[in-house]
């Protein structure tokens, strides 16, 4: 379903069903129609799954796909050639820049802003043993929160309100509200100034 002045431009699709491998962890029950909220573009040769929702005034750029059972808020930006993979929450407003891949059962929420070229994960044990399906979950990205460029956060780790993750960062715990972290093995440096913060 089409909102009011929803542009789809050269080869993009909307409504795909997906194909599963027989080993998938993702859902099979039947998808319905994915909706397109009123504003939106979904750009060149972006693709959109059955199932999903996406808000207004939204921008799928171009070579983008969002998978199915997605919710995403109004006034998003899915960066150029971006993954957005199924059963993930993406609130109004963040931006995701060009080439991230956000996985499976991730929660971004309102005025998250992600770098190029981010990798979020869901599985501790890469495809092995049956364990991992009852553990698989991508990350949680609270509120205000900025992953910086070529990041790789860990499965089930929360990156608190306001936090701020450096460029390169490997995030394989929690990281505090309004916290600032860098490296690998992602540590604290220091607090978010004041001025930076969504209500200052």
């Amino acid at each position: 379903m089409l909102g009011e002045g929803v542009k789809v431009l050269e080869h993009a699709v909307v409504g795909k069903q997906p194909t599963l491998s027989p080993r998938s962890t993702a859902k099979r029950e039947p998808l319905v129609p994915a909706v397109i909220g009123a504003g939106t573009v979904v750009s060149t040769g972006a693709i959109v799954f059955a199932g999903t929702t996406v808000g207004e005034r939204v921008i799928l750029g171009d070579q983008s796909c969002v998978r199915e059972r997605v919710t995403i808020g109004d006034d998003v930006v899915v960066g150029r050639g971006s993954l957005v993979e199924n059963d993930t929450t993406i609130g109004a407003l963040t931006r995701i820049q060009a080439g991230a891949y956000i996985t499976a059962y991730s929660t971004l929420e309102e005025q998250v802003f992600v770098a190029p070229c981010v990798v979020t994960t869901n599985d501790n044990f890469m495809g092995r043993t049956e364990r991992r399906h009852e553990l698989m979950k991508g990350p949680t990205i609270r509120r205000g929160a900025r992953i910086g460029g070529g990041a790789i956060l860990c499965p089930g780790i929360e990156v608190g309100e306001e936090a701020f993750v450096g460029a390169g960062a490997v995030v394989t715990k929690n990281v505090p509200p309004r916290a600032v972290v860098v490296g690998s093995p992602a540590r604290v440096l220091r607090e978010v100034p004041a001025d930076e913060l969504l209500d200052a």
